[in-house]
């Protein structure tokens, strides 16, 4: 097991590509902390998990709310003793690729950067500190293409994910004296709930499935697989990395 007695926090954890990095994890041995802003989704993920034999525990958490992220870690560590990886993934996408920037609502757009940028530095902010008493760490921030390039419709998304680009390779900047990894993930085009709107009409996957490579969707386990590699020490010299899980989409 690659990750044994290792202790996980996964947020965004209830759903797609959270939950598959979250039943991964716990395959691989460690011990999981389910956060996730819906408690049924939650909940669910926690008892999926506990049947499979795993150690974990469910925290209902608005990443966006710095008093709820405070009790989540401190959770976390009454619970577990230790914090050794955090997985930065709860998102909010609230109009997918319909609205231009100045027909943007002001909470629409605070409510995504607040949830997408400000939630993983304040996840980040609070974990932290329990990886520095322990010199070492691996934390992930799920990261997006919009952060890279311009489609329409996106201005909020792409610039909370943008901003998690820029966050990721300052952070990891910081920390890699102290032994913490800070690594992104930009995961190509999913088949997961997040999408379920976009993949609603009769035919749309297969629009997407020329564009890329390997001529299929991405799946969630497709990212669960690169999380665990860099949170695993096989990954102990990559920091500040930016990985693609594309299919090779981002080749052309």
């Amino acid at each position: 097991m690659r990750l044994k007695n290792k202790v996980a926090i996964v947020t965004g954890a209830g759903a797609g590509v959270g939950e598959a990095i979250a039943m991964r994890f716990c395959q691989e041995g460690a011990r999981i902390v389910v956060c996730d802003i819906s408690r049924t989704r939650g909940e669910s993920v926690a008892v999926a998990i506990l049947k499979s034999g795993g150690e974990v525990i469910f925290v209902e958490t608005d990443v966006s709310s710095e008093s709820q992220v405070n009790a989540l870690v401190q959770v976390a560590l009454e619970k577990f003793g230790r914090i050794d990886i955090l997985v930065n993934n709860a998102a909010v996408l609230m109009s997918y690729g319909q609205i231009r920037a100045h027909e943007m609502s002001n909470e629409e757009w605070n409510r995504t950067i607040d949830v997408n940028l400000r939630g993983y530095w304040l996840c980040s902010k609070y974990v932290i500190p329990s990886m520095l008493e322990k010199k070492s760490g691996s934390i992930l921030f799920i990261a997006s293409r919009t952060g890279l390039r311009g489609f329409p419709g996106f201005a909020a998304y792409s610039a909370s994910k943008g901003g998690v680009l820029a966050l990721m390779r300052s952070m990891a900047a910081d920390y890699a004296p102290d032994g913490i990894r800070i690594n992104a993930i930009i995961p190509g085009t999913l088949d997961t709930p997040m999408n379920a709107k976009e993949f609603s009409e009769p035919g749309a996957r297969d629009k997407y499935i020329p564009r890329i490579p390997a001529r299929r969707l991405g799946l969630a386990s497709d990212i669960a697989g690169m999380a665990t590699f860099l949170a695993t020490d096989e990954a102990s010299f990559c920091m500040g990395g930016v990985y693609f899980v594309d299919g090779g989409a981002d080749l052309g």
